[in-house]
């Protein structure tokens, strides 16, 4: 049920052998989002639990699922732009289906994240489900 981007992802990461450069295209997945526009950087955008500092401003369009973010971290703004691929555009109603821990875990993020970055990564996920049940 992946969009067709993260699919993309997926093969990309199936062709890098070793983590380290895994985790660099996260961190280039991250630099090439535009970044986020400072007035949406309020607290009804930024989300709790995670180490870094996180917004993630969602909208639904035509219903479907859209969101933008950024973050402080390299990291995790790499990390935003993992769940766009894996979220935006998605019809709302369908954004609360997606196991998000099974299609990250195709990447091998489960097994190479700080439990810091995990719960952050958790926590983002689990705002975006929010926001699309809520609009759904």
């Amino acid at each position: 049920m992946a969009q067709a981007a993260f699919e993309e992802l997926v093969e990309d990461f199936e062709f890098l052998e070793e983590w380290e450069e895994r985790y660099r295209l996260v961190i280039e997945e991250g630099r090439a989002m535009d970044p986020l526009d400072e007035a949406l950087k309020v607290p009804a955008t930024k989300v709790e639990g995670c180490a870094s500092q996180v917004w993630l401003h969602p909208r639904i369009e035509a219903g479907r699922f859209h969101f933008e973010g950024d973050s402080d971290a390299m990291i995790v703004r790499g990390l935003i732009a993992v769940l766009r691929r894996l979220y935006d555009g998605l019809p709302v109603d369908e954004v609360p289906r997606v196991d998000a821990g099974r299609e990250l875990a195709r990447l091998g993020l489960d097994e190479h994240l700080s439990s810091q970055r995990s719960n952050g990564l958790r926590a983002m996920v689990e705002r975006i489900r929010q926001v699309a049940a809520a609009a759904g």
